[in-house]
């Protein structure tokens, strides 16, 4: 998108983007536009919907529990969607926002809570998760929303692997195993679909990480020497992938 729009506030929303074409707003973005932010008519917006890209907009009529913006121009084509799986143990709110948030910036296609033995939260409401990620989208220009898939148990998880994620190897973050480098076995995946793995707070227990190791899709990584907050590590792991093999480059 133009840096000159930077400013702008982005807003996702339903409605097909073209040329002239008009967007209807609702209570709750009309609030946020005129009295929030104090926009009138005439007033500049960048919308998305997630399929056209971004486009500047204009407000043609503002009222106060309902307005209207006018599509006026593409800002950027729409970014194809990111076929990156990552999965996590929830953690409490507050930090589970912050972790959502973070994999949509970082680029995760997919987004799926998975119950672990230490696992802090077991009952998720998704969507209050993609309002997170929809949150991360607005504030960071994403254009590719990333599924936020149902919460499932690890041995669930682990057993239907194969049947529904086909070739996708697993990195799954060890902070049981000796502190190594994770360049070499990240870039040993090139041109394979991923998926990237992050336990609780209280780590993965003993019969789970077994079970883990047991897989061979699965490919076990050191995130160095120190233990690592659950977000901490999600953010780190991203990025790893995304430098090593994902779209950094």
């Amino acid at each position: 998108m133009p840096r000159e729009h930077k400013a702008l506030p982005r807003l996702f929303i339903e409605p097909a983007l073209t040329a002239g074409g008009s967007i209807l707003l609702g209570r709750e973005q009309t609030n946020y536009l005129v009295n929030v932010l104090r926009m009138g008519e005439g007033d500049a917006v960048v919308v998305f919907n997630g399929r056209d890209g971004a486009w500047l907009a204009r407000i043609v009529r503002a009222g106060k529990k309902e307005a209207v913006l006018e599509a006026v121009v593409q800002t950027a084509h729409q970014t194809p969607p990111s076929d990156l799986w990552f999965g996590f143990a929830p953690l409490k709110t507050g930090r589970l926002d912050y972790l959502v948030q973070k994999a949509t910036e970082m680029g995760a296609g997919t987004i799926q809570p998975v119950l672990t033995k230490f696992t802090q939260v077991s009952r998720l409401k998704a969507d209050k998760l993609a309002a997170y990620a929809l949150e991360a989208a607005e504030q960071c220009e994403v254009l590719s929303l990333p599924r936020i898939a149902p919460e499932i148990g690890l041995a669930t998880l682990i057993g239907n692997w194969r049947t529904s994620q086909g070739l996708r190897r697993l990195l799954f973050a060890d902070e049981a195993a000796a502190s190594s480098t994770p360049v070499e076995p990240i870039g040993w995946l090139e041109g394979l679909p991923v998926g990237i793995l992050i336990g609780p707070e209280g780590g993965f227990s003993g019969e789970e990480r077994a079970l883990l190791l047991g897989q061979d899709f699965v490919v076990p990584i050191s995130l160095g020497p120190r233990i690592l907050r659950a977000d901490t590590a999600a953010v780190a792991a991203l990025a790893l992938v995304q430098a090593i093999i994902g779209d950094w480059r």
